[in-house]
């Protein structure tokens, strides 16, 4: 099957062709006719198999013949993350380099004045987070009266988040006869839950196994004392001569931590968090992909919008407390059908975290110790206490269900 034979404009599949795109993944073999028909959909598909362009591409084809002076928004992307949303955007510009569309993007963290310039000057599409369409709301500069189309893009991740009194704000302003699609790497039981308020007779689509990693990543799980873990992260690295590798913590402290005492072991490192102004995410991430610096230490949140097709390894330094995360986590490698690996350090008092992530994908993954950096059983591990924090992110999609969100940044 030929992008061609997807009733695709030739405009568009010029701009795909000249991007390097050949042929349709199973996810665009499957989402782009049922969008092009006007169906609500939803598409469990993992990270790195082309889902933008499964979205993008038939929102695109359905708004050539709209485009006029006027430009009212006609298709919204709702994404969980700032790097996503510039991701998203940036494919959906090169995607329709051959068109008259206009498309926009809004993200909290920098100044809202160049945004609202850019929607005075008119708009097609628009991608943006919760928080800052809400804002521009609130001042007049957005109307989605006339909206056709609306995606929830990593729906998961924006439960996770607690952005559902944003979604339920942002949908009462929406026309009631629209389309919705709903994209998320992982279903549960409050994704279920969503999208029954959301979607009209949906086309469920699911190109894989349920809540599965990509298969072209292979899996890992070295025990080792906690307080080894800096000490074998910066040994691997070194001694395989790895460049460009992603290590996840659960905490911005945790990060920046990690990532001064690996520059003191001679490994190139930079950290990237919530914390940090977006200027400064941009240009640790630019730095990152240009292959400047070797190592990049992230929290789950911060990641969302690194997409780096040639990226081979993912760390997790620390499991994450929400397993469906490391489904994402591990989905920054292995994209566009390339091989990945990716390793996840666990001490002796964190297997309750890796029971949770078989549970997720349910398999078992096999504990191994590297020689020299065994775990020593001498010591008492007792299994560790959740804190109130992995608690209140354990029941993360609970309070996205209707308790009180706890307050984001936007």
């Amino acid at each position: 099957m030929s992008f061609s034979s997807l009733a695709l404009d030739k405009s568009l599949t010029d701009a795909i062709k000249a991007l390097g795109y050949e042929i349709p993944t199973p996810i665009q073999q499957q989402a782009i006719p049922a969008i092009l028909d006007g169906k609500d959909i939803m598409a469990g598909a993992q990270t790195g198999t082309g889902k933008t362009a499964a979205f993008a591409l038939p929102i695109l084809q359905q708004l050539i013949k709209y485009a006029d002076a006027l430009r009212p928004i006609r298709a919204l992307v709702l994404t969980p993350t700032r790097e996503l949303a510039q991701q998203v955007y940036k494919n959906f510009v090169g995607y329709a380099e051959n068109t008259q569309l206009k498309v926009a993007v809004a993200y909290g963290g920098v100044s809202i004045n160049p945004q609202i310039s850019a929607l005075e000057r008119g708009v097609d599409i628009l991608i943006a987070t919760p928080g800052r369409l809400l804002d521009l709301i609130a001042k007049g500069n957005v109307d989605l009266s006339q909206l056709q189309t609306i995606v929830f893009d990593e729906a998961d991740r924006m439960l996770d988040m607690g952005f559902k009194d944003e979604i339920d704000q942002i949908l009462s302003r929406l026309p009631n006869k629209r389309q919705t699609l709903l994209f998320s790497a992982t279903f549960d039981d409050a994704i279920f839950k969503l999208s029954k308020t959301l979607l009209n007779n949906p086309v469920l689509i699911e190109v894989s196994e349920r809540n599965t990693a990509a298969a072209q990543v292979e899996q890992l799980v070295y025990t080792v004392d906690n307080d080894r873990k800096r000490e074998l992260t910066s040994f691997l690295i070194g001694s395989k001569n790895w460049h460009q590798v992603l290590i996840f913590t659960r905490t911005k402290q945790m990060a920046d931590d990690l990532a001064k005492e690996m520059c003191k072991d001679g490994i190139q490192t930079q950290s990237i968090h919530g914390d940090k102004s977006q200027g400064a995410r941009e240009r640790v991430l630019a730095e990152f992909k240009q292959g400047k610096t070797r190592a990049l230490v992230a929290t789950d949140v911060a990641a969302r919008g690194i997409d780096i097709i040639d990226l081979k390894y993912v760390i997790n330094y620390e499991l994450p407390y929400v397993a469906e995360d490391y489904i994402h986590r591990i989905g920054r490698t292995g994209r566009a059908g390339n091989a990945g690996l990716a390793i996840s350090l666990m001490s002796p008092n964190e297997e309750w975290l890796l029971e949770a992530v078989e549970k997720v994908l349910d398999s078992v993954l096999l504990q191994q110790w590297l020689p020299g950096y065994e775990p020593d059983l001498t010591k008492q591990n007792q299994p560790a206490k959740r804190s109130s924090k992995g608690k209140q992110k354990q029941h993360a999609r609970n309070k996205a269900l209707g308790h009180k969100s706890p307050k984001k940044r936007r």
